[in-house]
């Protein structure tokens, strides 16, 4: 029993529909232009925070206060709670990407998992932080889709890889230790999901894959979740090659990434993050060749510089993502670190009236 009525086939129709027609645009960085605002401890607390507990407000106005354990811990660059704490900047930066030209906007929910809250003393927040985020996603897009209903706009609920590693040991001297298991990230996953899924996302990411073992927990615990609400929505995967290796993190190359992950049917699968586009095209090639899913991909805008600053230019990387469009790669673009709606604007105008990458028909060994 589908027990969330925005859930409907005719959200996905339209997805399916867009995809079929043209190329479409998923917007840039949240981190960058969240990092332009110049916020401090007190713009990340808000009010809410401020003391240290969780002043939770009721609808009369009045606060009551609830230990949440981040009295003593930083808060600044906890960006996933500016979706509670500064939902205007968040909201903001969704409506200048869907200006820019985004057809489908990310939520601001990165790190929003029990693992990678943990670091802030904030994991009792997980399901608001992702039903929030998914919600301001959503109204934006709303907007944005009535000024215009022949575009319609779609709502990313991103699950990120998480702060912890399952298939590697962070202590040299123990190659048999994990910081965390299975089990585990299948809980963290599923409770994100579970806001993503409530505040209206249209499609779920799994992003920034560096491990491929997270990765599928990330899915099982999707499929979870689908279960529970009765309806399913489209799923995108994005790994991330770390470095000239041409590997993920976990040791595999992007075919093999494809193979570990073929049988979740991901609506696309893509790379994102680490290298710029133009390092990324040999290994999106190869995704090009062996996945009979539509292709995706968010680049940084280059390698990050001496001062941690990404120096490639908006029509440095339309020209390059340009090329990857009119060679018949792509069904999704946009951009990671680095990038702003002048980077997504730039990428929107090359990619339009290109043919979106045709879903090869593969013969499976038998």
């Amino acid at each position: 029993m589908n027990t969330l009525p925005w859930l409907h086939p005719g959200r996905v129709a339209k997805l399916e529909a867009a995809l079929a027609d043209r190329i479409l645009v998923l917007d840039g960085a949240m981190g960058t232009m969240i990092q332009q605002h110049g916020l401090e401890e007190a713009d990340y607390r808000g009010e809410r925070f401020a003391s240290g507990y969780d002043r939770l407000f009721a609808d009369d106005g009045h606060a009551h206060g609830a230990g949440c354990g981040c009295e003593g811990h930083d808060q600044r660059g906890n960006n996933d709670l500016l979706s509670l704490t500064r939902p205007d900047i968040i909201r903001g930066i969704h409506e200048a990407y869907l200006v820019a030209g985004a057809d489908l906007v990310e939520t601001n929910t990165f790190n929003s998992t029990s693992i990678s809250l943990a670091d802030y003393r904030l994991q009792h927040l997980v399901r608001e932080l992702n039903r929030e985020g998914a919600r301001l996603a959503r109204a934006a897009c709303d907007a944005a889709e009535a000024t215009d209903p022949s575009k319609p706009r779609f709502v990313v609920g991103v699950l990120g890889p998480t702060s912890r590693t399952a298939s590697l040991s962070p202590d040299v001297n123990r190659p048999g230790f994990r910081a965390v298991s299975f089990d585990e990230l299948a809980d963290a996953y599923r409770e994100a999901a579970r806001g993503l899924v409530e505040g209206g996302s249209d499609v779920l990411m799994v992003e920034t894959i560096f491990d491929t073992l997270n990765a599928k927990a990330a899915l099982f615990a999707i499929d979870d979740v689908f279960a529970e609400f009765g309806a399913r929505l489209p799923v995108l995967i994005s790994g991330t090659i770390t470095d000239a290796s041409g590997r993920t993190l976990s040791g595999q190359t992007a075919e093999a990434f494809w193979y570990s992950l073929r049988h979740a049917q991901p609506l696309a699968i893509g790379l994102n993050c680490a290298l710029g586009a133009k390092d990324l095209r040999a290994h999106l090639d190869v995704l090009a060749q062996v996945a009979d899913a539509r292709i995706s991909t968010h680049p940084n805008a280059g390698l990050p510089n001496a001062f941690g600053g990404y120096d490639e230019t908006p029509e440095d990387m339309a020209a390059t993502l340009g090329e990857f469009a009119r060679a018949g790669m792509l069904n999704i673009v946009g951009g990671c670190c680095g990038t702003t709606p002048a980077h997504i604007a730039a990428i929107a105008e090359t990619v339009e009236g290109l043919p979106p990458r045709a879903i090869p028909h593969l013969e499976q060994a038998a």
